[in-house]
């Protein structure tokens, strides 16, 4: 028996390390994509407008987009602008009115050109929500991996024999 738990004692001992040192490497990169994802969209130099928002975005008036929830907000933003500007309907819906006309109305060319700019910019905000969602993700497992290593290197010691 006390072989198989000296076994049992080096497996738990090489997996708690291994969840220990891969658990900050986890936190490390989570900060390092925050980073990238606040330089990126700091640098666009998108700011919410001061008046004019939805109530449900009132409280990011004047605010700089620089987090992945801002990216989502003001994605939205875009998203009620591009419905105004082509009365709710979609780029592909907007072609294929352009297409019916023959591709040689000019209010319909501008109003497509608008929605496709509109939701480019849309994919593109939604884009650094999506990665800011996976680094706090990434995070909360290098938090969880790091403490089951830990946790697991504790029962690896109680796994090893006793010194004779």
């Amino acid at each position: 028996m006390s072989a198989a738990r000296g076994r049992s004692g080096v497996l738990a001992t090489a997996v708690g390390a291994g969840l220990l040192a891969a658990g900050p490497v986890m936190l490390w990169r989570a900060s390092g994509g925050r980073r990238e994802i606040r330089g990126e969209l700091a640098a666009q130099k998108i700011t919410f407008p001061l008046h004019g928002l939805p109530a449900h975005l009132s409280r990011y008036a004047g605010v700089a987009v620089e987090t992945g929830p801002q990216a989502h907000a003001y994605a939205e933003l875009i998203k009620d602008h591009v419905a105004k500007a082509t009365g709710g309907r979609t780029y592909a819906e907007v072609t294929e009115e352009l297409h019916a006309t023959g591709g040689d109305d000019e209010k319909l060319t501008r109003l497509r050109q608008t929605a496709f700019m509109g939701e480019t910019l849309r994919a593109s905000l939604l884009s650094a929500y999506q990665a800011w969602e996976i680094t706090t993700l990434v995070a909360g497992l290098g938090a969880a991996l790091t403490g089951l290593g830990a946790a697991t290197l504790a029962t690896a010691k109680a796994l090893r024999p006793p010194r004779a």
